[in-house]
């Protein structure tokens, strides 16, 4: 284990993130892949009074706080996918890829509950919630956790499931983080025989019906098809097809799931009853949409696959009547100035609102919608653009804002955000007091997630021992 100070070689590497508007710069940063280089490095840091924080590929980098004061372990995977067909179990390694589970559970004809893209880690996305393409059917991605693993921070390698630790397996669920390093994860798979997915683009002027449309058919929208809808204003750049870039564009994207073969014909007329209705509106300028291999819904949301530097907000909201969707539209539809590159909302609802008995401490999603909104920031003015329309469009959708937020979603530490109730803050603060009593982890804490000072980020990032 080789610990890098700022300057040195190697630091750029250990701290690099996906999100470059918000890269840290920590008192130290080390690469870990082992338990015997965690407990090295938790000894480096308590020898130093650093706090410990811990990231993987940094794509949620603007949801942490400053880390003056920390070590920051980047944790890179220590072996391959395993997966168990026969229980249908994937153990992933801390630091694996979700392109890596998928690739794994494919030849098994088995799924995982990924979100949109294949180059975010594993464990995160897991413990912070996860909002996959087949969540309405599924329900929220951190209920198919069966087990994990991680270094506490005495040093000990301890195991948390259903009958080990069941306390900390409810509260490392979407609890907010502050644990410990995960070092390994269990998570169930699922049969898919084959999905509808694919990305539809339309011209910005279409969007009023289009929305009015999308809303009507979400309101009794079969618990197969989990869908978004967003307003892009896509950059002139070579790699985007050039009708995309003409002008504000509408796409509709998402994924219906046939479990067997024999589930294709529904679920080929699941999409064909939305598409159909989109489709009457107006002829796409592109569409993508087919019967495909589970793992092509990676990318059905067309992310990008290099490091961009990305700002934006996001909130829960309930359910959406025609008011509700004009000032969306007015605020970043076409013709609304808005300088966001994506605008657009994703489609809860289903097993997303069903609380699961045997889930953790965050175990559905209180809303009809998951809004997010994000702009490129290249330079002080477009961030302060982006800002403040961020500013503008939560002021504009306030009356159906639900005060709710899925952890995985939100955009920057700094704004409003809640995903567990009073009681379960307080059960999540318990655990954390039995296995971080001097707050090693205290940093790592989501804003909202702790009854204590520092998960709403009122001391920065002092270590508390």
């Amino acid at each position: 284990m080789a610990v890098r100070l700022p300057g040195q070689p190697g630091y750029d590497a250990a701290t690099a993130v996906f999100n470059l508007t918000a890269p840290p710069t920590p008192a130290a940063a080390v690469v870990v892949s082992t338990v015997d280089e965690i407990r090295e490095a938790l000894e480096y840091a308590r020898s130093f009074r650093l706090g410990v924080r811990v990231h993987t590929t940094g794509h949620a980098s603007p949801t942490q706080r400053p880390m003056s004061s920390a070590l920051l372990l980047k944790v890179r995977p220590s072996g391959p996918v395993e997966v168990d067909a026969s229980r249908r179990v994937a153990r992933v390694p801390a630091g694996t890829l979700w392109g890596a589970v998928a690739e794994a559970a494919a030849p098994f004809g088995l799924a995982a509950p990924h979100g949109s893209s294949g180059t975010v880690g594993v464990v995160g996305y897991l413990l912070r919630g996860g909002m996959s393409y087949y969540g309405r059917q599924l329900g929220v991605a951190t209920n198919l956790v069966r087990a994990v693993e991680l270094v506490t921070a005495d040093g000990s390698l301890v195991r948390a499931s259903a009958a080990e630790n069941p306390e900390l397996f409810w509260a490392i669920r979407g609890g907010g983080g502050g644990f410990g390093v995960v070092t390994s994860i269990e998570v169930e798979l699922f049969p898919a025989a084959k999905v509808i997915t694919g990305s539809a683009f339309w011209a910005g002027e279409h969007a009023p019906e289009l929305l009015r449309e999308w809303l009507r058919w979400s309101e009794d929208a079969p618990w197969e098809a989990t869908t978004s809808l967003q307003i892009m204003n896509l950059p002139d750049l070579p790699e985007i097809p050039e009708v995309l870039r003409s002008g504000p564009v509408l796409s509709v994207d998402g994924a219906v799931l046939a479990v067997t073969e024999d589930g294709v014909p529904l679920a080929q007329a699941q999409a064909d009853e939305l598409l159909g209705r989109l489709r009457s509106v107006a002829e796409p300028v592109m569409d993508s949409w087919a019967l495909t291999k589970p793992s092509a819904v990676l990318e059905a949301h067309m992310d990008p696959e290099d490091p961009v530097p990305i700002a934006g907000d996001h909130l829960l909201l309930t359910d959406l009547d025609s008011a509700g969707a004009s000032e969306f539209l007015r605020v970043v539809g076409p013709g609304s100035g808005s300088p966001f590159i994506s605008a657009g909302m994703r489609q809860l609802g289903g097993a997303y609102s069903v609380a699961d008995p045997g889930g953790g401490a965050l175990s559905s999603f209180a809303g009809r919608f998951a809004y997010s909104g994000a702009g490129l920031v290249v330079d002080d003015s477009s961030s302060a653009a982006v800002e403040e329309h961020c500013s503008v469009v939560r002021s504009a959708l306030a009356p159906w804002d639900s005060g709710w937020t899925v952890p995985s979603f939100v955009e920057n530490w700094r704004q409003p955000q809640r995903h567990l109730s009073d009681s379960s803050v307080g059960r999540v603060d318990a655990v954390r007091a039995l296995v971080d009593p001097d707050g090693v982890f205290a940093g790592d804490v989501s804003p909202g997630a702790s009854a204590g000072g520092l998960a709403g980020g009122s001391v920065g990032d002092t270590p508390v021992f």
